[in-house]
């Protein structure tokens, strides 16, 4: 059958109208017949006349028009082809599978393609991906940069079903499902480096600390302190006006900097050796001056800024000192943290928190005493110290407890032997959870991350938070805390506990199994006096002695299963020694009575093996991939640790890895330690 082109609508309309009026004119004529039969005939003539007219008009100007309409069309399109070849915005169409159909001009000269390529737009911009292209959206948008320009590339999914509805050349009853692109580029270049520009002359705020003001002046004769102040002033001034910042000193150890944001993007760049720089100061002062420093960047006003840097040096000072903490809308980034933290000699902050956790525990009627899951001797330690403190004080007490560990049965075993008939005070999470309310004062120990405690809902069910803890400040800390009282230089929480328990009370009295436990978490976490210990370290084992610690059942609670011994024996003879450093090995405890405080020793003994910088014990439990990581004073394990996830101390540190195998575990601490290194982070 023959297709024709016909008109319809309006413009066929109009061409009709001729006939019509015939029609009607028809009409009239018959009506004329009944009043004069003459004038009749002469109209009829007319009428046929007109008709025949009328039909010869219609049957010849109806394919003129037509050729007319279609040619206009044509000229038309050409005109809007022409006009998307020469636009300025480059634009290309593609296939569902992101293969070029056509380009104009200005897209040409952007890809330096010639007209007719008709490849994969993948390969002319590698960020533009098949899993980029409009998928359930209708649009999507790419940011990629191409020859030293940037562009944002915005898609447009065109379906091929929708086009041949509304086409008035094609017609099917067939479901078209597939779809072209329609790719525009805008070039964006411009924009994006005022963008950078005014960010990076943003203003960043940051406070600079120096943690041992007191005890370095008193390490130098009184004629050259101001001597020395004024030269560590000079240094900090001079450092940070030659990237264009501004000091003001605030306090007497305190100072306040304020700095574009480029600047401090190249003082990350070098790490902010000012911190190893301002320990060259030294004329005659015993000890080396060291420096906290916190910065806020990147905040939607400057008072947030500020916020930002209080919170970085809290941190800074919370892991010890002797670093820069960086803290952005983006995350927290540390710098630093590579010498250990001097030990004060003073008992003030002691004596005044001891009179604030008594206040706070006689002000509620119920203390619930929590460590961290996987409880080990000093944690379990610490939560004896302070149920005697309020047992004392008269209030009932609980330690939670849901898993008691091997690590920790001898010490459990001891304290429950020496309690009171009927009295109870190991309970479990469940119980502890109907306990809680306004009305208990909930006491976290040897744990300041939430995640990990025995139980963290109790945190949202008790007001009243008192932490009390040894181990550097990390990114998720317990947040609303009544009483924090957070000493990175101690040794245990166990040495906390039993200075608080010095000055809490004049009348509290310890078990003699009460004092064995305390005495134990500070020999662990020392490593029998070996590790972090100073002088308040020896002085808090001296009152635990004179309270009935006694050595003897102390060691016999430390005696080792065969099995254990001999599994930490083979873990120490089959480390491997990587970069001639680095002890890496893996524990396979099987059968041991609790394989992370067999890897935990493995890693001490790891150390004794001479030119051992630090080292790193991986055992399996629980599904999980568990290390030890340990060190003397070379490395800070603390933030190799920080990177797989985990955290701890300078020397002392561990984490945990789902997913993973042994091996690929291995690989993991291997490749981070040759990153560190390469960055000068270790």
């Amino acid at each position: 059958m023959k297709n024709k082109v016909k008109l319809k609508g309006k413009l066929r309309l109009i061409l009709q109208i001729t006939l019509i009026l015939g029609v009607l004119l028809a009409g009239v004529d018959i009506w004329v017949y009944t009043i004069d039969v003459k004038a009749g005939i002469v109209l009829t003539g007319y009428v046929a006349f007109y008709l025949v007219v009328a039909v010869l008009v219609y049957q010849f100007n109806g394919p003129i028009l037509v050729d007319e309409l279609i040619s206009f069309a044509t000229q038309y399109g050409q005109i809007q082809k022409r006009l998307l070849r020469d636009l300025d915005l480059p634009h290309a169409l593609l296939d569902e599978n992101g293969r070029i159909i056509w380009t104009n001009k200005a897209f040409e000269k952007v890809a330096e393609k010639e007209k007719g390529y008709q490849k994969s737009i993948t390969s002319i911009f590698s960020s533009i991906t098949k899993d980029k292209f409009p998928g359930e959206a209708d649009e999507t948008e790419v940011q990629f940069s191409y020859r030293e320009q940037e562009f944002t590339a915005r898609m447009k999914k065109i379906p091929l079903t929708e086009m041949v509805a509304n086409s008035d050349l094609l017609e099917s009853d067939e479901v078209y499902e597939g779809f072209l692109i329609a790719l525009y580029l805008f070039d964006e270049t411009a924009l994006r480096m005022a963008i950078r520009e005014n960010d990076n002359q943003s203003l960043a705020v940051g406070m600079v600390y120096i943690d041992n003001y007191e005890e370095a002046l008193e390490s130098v004769e009184a004629v050259r302190r101001s001597l020395l102040m004024a030269l560590i002033e000079r240094k900090i001034n001079k450092y940070f006006a030659a990237y264009d910042g501004i000091v003001r000193k605030s306090e007497k150890d305190k100072f306040f900097v304020v700095l574009r944001k480029q600047s401090l993007l190249q003082l990350q760049e070098n790490r902010f050796d000012l911190l190893e720089d301002i320990k060259t100061v030294n004329i005659g002062n015993e000890m080396a001056v060291t420096l906290s420093i916190g910065i806020g960047v990147g905040g939607l006003s400057y008072s947030q800024n500020f916020e930002f840097a209080r919170t970085s040096i809290d941190l800074a000072l919370g892991r010890g000192g002797d670093q820069t903490v960086v803290k952005s809308p983006n995350g927290v980034s540390y710098y630093g943290g590579k010498s250990q933290q001097v030990e004060k000699n003073t008992r003030v902050k002691a004596r005044v928190k001891a009179h604030a956790l008594k206040e706070i525990i006689t002000a509620k009627d119920r203390v619930l005493v929590m460590g961290h899951r996987n409880t080990d001797v000093d944690s379990f330690g610490a939560a004896v110290g302070i149920y005697r403190i309020a047992k004392t004080l008269g209030r009932s007490a609980y330690i939670v407890l849901d898993d008691a560990t091997a690590a920790i049965r001898p010490q459990l075993d001891a304290f429950n032997s020496r309690l009171e008939k009927d009295e109870v005070a190991i309970i479990n999470s469940v119980q502890a959870m109907e306990y809680a309310g306004n009305n208990t004062v909930l006491v976290v120990v040897d744990v300041n991350k939430p995640s990990i405690t025995e139980c963290p809902e109790l945190l949202k069910n008790c007001r009243s938070i008192v932490v009390l803890d040894h181990h550097r400040h990390g990114e998720e800390v317990i947040e609303n805390a009544t009483l924090s009282y957070v000493e990175p230089y101690a040794s245990s929480a166990c040495e906390m506990v039993a200075e608080i328990l010095q000055y809490v009370d004049d009348g509290i009295k310890l078990k003699s199994s009460e004092a064995d436990c305390l005495y134990s978490g500070i020999i662990v976490d020392t490593n029998g006096f070996l590790t972090k210990t100073g002088v308040r370290t020896f002085e808090a084992a001296a009152f635990l002695r004179r309270n009935g610690a006694d050595v003897t059942r102390v060691r016999k609670m430390f005696r080792e299963e065969e099995t254990d011994y001999r599994i930490k024996a083979d873990t120490v003879s089959q480390a491997e020694i990587f970069h001639g450093e680095y002890a890496i090995s893996k524990c396979n405890a099987n059968g041991g009575s609790s394989p992370t405080v067999i890897a935990a020793q493995a890693a001490n003994e790891l150390l004794d093996i001479v030119g051992m910088k630090a080292s790193f014990v991986l055992t399996e439990y629980n599904d999980e991939i568990y290390i030890s990581a340990r060190s003397i004073d070379e490395v800070n394990v603390q933030i190799i640790m920080e990177r797989l996830g985990g955290g701890g101390h300078m020397n002392v540190a561990g984490a945990q890895l789902k997913d993973y195998t042994m091996d690929s575990a291995v690989e993991l601490i291997k490749s981070t330690l040759d990153d560190m290194i390469q960055k000068g982070e270790i």
